[in-house]
């Protein structure tokens, strides 16, 4: 049987998707611009990034959590079940769950500023990142297989990352400035 998680897998499905996402880049480069192309590529891969670092477990030998052994409901203690570290880098892991949504906001802005709608388009963004967040705790409180915790802490440095990564994208929107690249 092959593993359903590890970072094996979990790095071959990034590389695998950076590639599909990458294609739908260089084939949207002609009718938005490159820079519109990309960001929504971007964003796209980055959110499938997220999923896959956030529902594969951490170890391809997991096994089975019976039910009696799994949580039943979200942890709302703000600080949570989760441990100082993670699987590649020494920092924290609510570090680690903030970095990873600022891609995401960031390249929202970018994608979005092309278009005039984009001042609407951002905030509802943003919200959908949040709710793309919770979506991903509920997940991992429902299948105790994959060995993860829920916990309201992960939604508030995840919406935290997503808001950081706005204010970088607005950044970008001056340096890049996508508007330019109109047909």
């Amino acid at each position: 049987m092959a593993p359903a998680g590890g970072i094996d897998v979990m790095l071959l499905l990034i590389g695998a998707s950076g590639v599909v996402f990458g294609l739908l880049g260089l084939g949207l480069r002609r009718s938005v611009g490159p820079v519109t192309a990309f960001a929504v590529a971007g964003f796209l891969w980055s959110l499938a990034i997220i999923a896959v670092l956030t529902l594969l477990p951490t170890d391809p030998d997991v096994g089975i959590v019976p039910a009696e052994g799994r949580s039943t409901s979200c942890s709302m203690d703000y600080g949570g079940p989760a441990p100082d570290g993670f699987w590649v880098f020494a920092a924290g892991q609510r570090l680690l769950n903030t970095v990873l949504f600022v891609p995401a906001g960031a390249l929202l802005v970018l994608a979005a500023s092309r278009w005039r709608i984009g001042w609407v388009v951002v905030p509802l963004g943003l919200v959908g990142l949040a709710a793309y967040s919770v979506a991903i705790e509920l997940i991992q409180l429902e299948l105790a297989r994959i060995d993860r915790a829920c916990d309201v802490t992960d939604v508030v440095d995840n919406v935290s990352g997503a808001g950081i990564g706005v204010v970088v994208g607005l950044v970008l929107v001056l340096v890049f400035r996508p508007w330019r690249h109109r047909r």
